[in-house]
């Protein structure tokens, strides 16, 4: 697994690497208003997350998710640990948990 020492680093390299829209989380499923779509857990795979903590807060800690969909989308997600557990869907929460 790769090391990246900041949360500014890994973007810009996955970036680089073919991962260019941003996801957001809905109840059921990843959007990506660049596209106007969404892609629901079935339909989408994380290949690499990365934890990053915060140096001097806690709450500062998050998560990005390197995203590809089934038909070649890849993007980025980034979570606030543990943010999303109360607002999402059980079948995104197993899914995004499967990784963590």
């Amino acid at each position: 697994m790769r090391d990246f020492d900041t949360l500014v680093e890994a973007i810009n390299t996955l970036k680089e690497e073919g991962y260019q829209y941003d996801f957001n989380l809905a109840d059921d499923c990843l959007e990506c208003a660049d596209l106007s779509t969404n892609f629901h857990p079935d339909h989408f795979n994380v290949d690499e997350l990365f934890r990053f903590e915060g140096a001097s807060n806690p709450d500062d800690s998050s998560i990005l998710y390197a995203i590809s969909t089934e038909n070649g989308v890849k993007g980025l997600l980034v979570d606030a640990y543990g943010a999303y557990s109360g607002e999402i869907s059980e079948e995104m929460l197993k899914k995004l948990q499967i990784h963590r």
